[in-house]
Formats: structure tokens, C-alpha cells, sequence
């Protein structure tokens, strides 16, 4: 076989990367729609979840690294999102420069507003999927990022 040819498997493989990327832009705007008058976007949700499931405040670069965001677009984001209020810089006792991200009051409040939002919507988009579906696509997700990981394609900035 020529190197330049596809195998089945990555014939299939290179067609369900294409579908996940139109998935990835229709999951982010129907997001954008869905967290609007919150006055949230996909990604300053997406943040505001990655600080809350850290359960503790972190810096902007373990954020963007647990989010295998970049760190630039992650720190622009959390500016926003301190200029509205949503969260605050807090002294980091291991290093001066880093300052901890934690969210306000007001973040709080507009997060959880979100996920009440988000559970009725993820209720109708999974209607008519079966779990087993839902759980093998995942666990298919799963092996291409660990695959992905082992060449050195994932970013850390």
C-alpha cells in the first residue's frame, strides 16, 4: 500500500474527525446561545467549570492545563471574566507572579445559573441516544486522545 493511501480504518477515522469538528462548532454555538443572557460565552462557561472542579484556586497556567487549553487564551478570558466580576486574583503563597483564580459570589451564582441551563438542554440533545452509544463514542474519544498524547501533538503553552 502506498503511503499516501488511506486504510479503511483511516478512511472511517479521517470522516468521524471531520463530523467532530462540525460537532465541536454546533456544540460551541448552541453553548453560546444557551449561556447568552447570562452573559456568558462557551468558553468563559467552560472556565468557570475548569475553576470549579478544581476545588481549589489554581493559577491561570494549571487551569489552561487542566483544560489542555492555551495558557494566552485562557489568561484573556479570565481577565474578562474579572472585569465583570466573576472571579478574583487571590495572593499565591508559592509564587508571587502567579496570582490564584477563584471565583466571586456573582461567579458562583451565574455558574450554577448555567448548569441549570445546561441540564435540560443535555436532557433533550441525549434524547433517543442510547447510553451504550454515548459510552462507546467516548471510550473511542478516549483512545485517539491517548494516542495523540503519546506522539507530543497535545499543546501545553
Amino acid at each position: 500500500m502506498n503511503k499516501t493511501e488511506l486504510t479503511p480504518a483511516a478512511t472511517a477515522l479521517t470522516d468521524l474527525i471531520l463530523d467532530l469538528f462540525r460537532l465541536n462548532s454546533r456544540v460551541l454555538a448552541s453553548g453560546d446561545r444557551l449561556v447568552a443572557p447570562l452573559g456568558l460565552t462557551s468558553a468563559r462557561w467552560q472556565i468557570l467549570g475548569a475553576i470549579t472542579s478544581a476545588g481549589r484556586p489554581q493559577p491561570v497556567a494549571w487551569l489552561a492545563r487542566d483544560m489542555e487549553a492555551n495558557r494566552q487564551n485562557v489568561q484573556r478570558i479570565v481577565n474578562d471574566l474579572e472585569k465583570e466580576g466573576l472571579i478574583a486574583f487571590e495572593a499565591n503563597p508559592h509564587h508571587r507572579r502567579a496570582q490564584l483564580v477563584v471565583l466571586t459570589d456573582k461567579g458562583k451564582q451565574t455558574f450554577d445559573a448555567a448548569m441549570r441551563l445546561q441540564a435540560p438542554w443535555a436532557n433533550e440533545l441525549s434524547d433517543g441516544l442510547r447510553v451504550e452509544d454515548i459510552e462507546t463514542m467516548r471510550r473511542v474519544m478516549a483512545a485517539m486522545r491517548s494516542k495523540l498524547e503519546g506522539t507530543g501533538d497535545e499543546e501545553h503553552t
